[in-house]
């Protein structure tokens, strides 16, 4: 690299801050941690997550799917970032069916912890048949075939832009009740 590149490259990263230990790991705010290793591995002979046929996603479009109730305004502001994200999944430079495994036992856990809100970073390649965007369409498709995905779409640009998007887990039994009581305790007072 020449010191023009390196210059050039030095200011054009000036303000980006490094992820922490990204490469193939799930974070968990709050010091969540994933079950261990055997338990995973029988977790997944049950993997419904499909792999035939593929549409594949142009690279530039942003991803977005809400399921049938969910208000538009959730939507919005999923795609705003206006959520805590609480667990994130990074799924880059991994083969597709690692990649697969993975994501099955991030929703899974997220749901067993009472999480709501997810970051997924997957990739996007610059060619319709790259990996990354391979993968990224990979994981459009599988979020749709998890019931407890309520809406997802792209990340802000200073989350992964297209190349990462957000999840919205429906609440669970626990969260609805204490969701009922706060609201509750409000009204009374």
């Amino acid at each position: 690299m020449n010191p023009d590149d390196k210059a050039l490259f030095l200011d054009a990263m000036e303000d980006v801050k490094p992820l922490k230990a990204c490469s193939g790991e799930t974070h968990w705010n709050k010091s969540r941690t994933l079950r261990p290793r055997q338990h995973l591995d029988a977790l997944q002979l049950d993997n419904f997550l499909t792999t035939g046929y593929l549409d594949i996603i142009p690279p530039g479009e942003p991803l977005a799917f809400k399921r049938e109730g969910v208000q538009t305004g959730v939507l919005d502001k999923l795609r705003q970032g206006k959520y805590p994200r609480q667990a994130n999944l990074n799924l880059l430079r991994q083969p597709v069916e690692q990649c697969r495994q993975q994501l099955y036992a991030f929703i899974l856990q997220a749901k067993r912890d009472g999480l709501r809100n997810l970051l997924i970073i997957h990739g996007r390649g610059r060619e319709v048949e790259s990996h990354a965007n391979i993968v990224r369409s990979y994981v459009a498709r599988w979020l749709t075939e998890f019931d407890d995905v309520q809406a997802y779409c792209s990340a802000q640009p200073h989350h992964g832009g297209t190349g990462a998007c957000y999840v919205a887990l429906r609440k669970s039994a626990q969260a609805k009740l204490d969701n009922r009581e706060r609201h509750a305790a409000r009204r009374a007072q």
